[in-house]
């Protein structure tokens, strides 16, 4: 848990991702439209990826955990909460509070 937690911290915005995930591509897309660069930790490339997902499951309390965001160190949660967001019109100001908007 704390390789996540140091990961986590070290971008403005993080997702951890499997590559074959159709929700993870969809979130990842969705930052990319808005200009947003995230870090992007697909545990399936990972050697230590099993075990960065089943802390990833504790945190998220579901499994499986991915797509996991957190912006500005903190966990936003996967595409569900994600989208909430955006489509409430939060997560641009959540973006620019963590730097990672500019405008």
């Amino acid at each position: 848990m704390d390789r996540v937690r140091r990961l986590a911290s070290q971008r403005a915005v993080v997702v951890f991702s499997l590559s074959s995930c159709c929700m993870c591509h969809t979130v990842k897309r969705l930052f990319c439209e808005l200009g947003v660069n995230p870090a992007v930790h697909e545990l399936d490339e990972d050697p230590r990826g099993k075990d960065m997902e089943r802390a990833l499951a504790k945190m998220l309390g579901r499994s499986p955990p991915v797509p996991a965001v957190f912006i500005g160190g903190n966990l936003v949660g996967p595409t569900d909460e994600v989208m909430a967001l955006h489509l409430g019109g939060k997560l641009v100001p959540l973006l620019r509070n963590a730097g990672a908007l500019w405008l």
